[in-house]
């Protein structure tokens, strides 16, 4: 109640404290992330990305009730053909590499 009558202004603190967005970051440190997630958001299936948006976007997340046969669905994706081939391209590289690595650690 007190930020819909005050209109006042939240720090990006107090808002993630709240769960009005997942995360805060700082200045500073705005434009790695950013890239970062870009990297990793463009090197998935994009059958998968798409799909996962057009269900956000059709109904909003799913209650937690859901969430369990949303996971499922997701596990069966891995059997894909894409999938697997992304999968096998990404161990016969290593799996990822150092700075790649770096990276996913800072987003997760």
């Amino acid at each position: 109640m007190e930020i819909l009558l005050s209109s006042d202004d939240i720090r990006g603190d107090l808002a993630e404290a709240y769960g009005y967005v997942n995360r805060s970051i700082a200045d500073a440190e705005l434009n790695r992330f950013v890239d970062a997630l870009a990297i990793r958001i463009a090197s998935f299936d994009k059958w998968a990305i798409a799909n996962t948006k057009r269900l956000v976007n059709a109904a909003g997340l799913p209650p937690d009730v859901e969430i369990a046969a949303g996971w499922e669905a997701c596990m069966a994706s891995i059997l894909r053909p894409a999938a697997q081939e992304r999968i096998k391209a990404l161990f016969e590289q290593g799996f990822i590499n150092l700075e790649m690595q770096k990276l996913i650690s800072e987003l997760t």
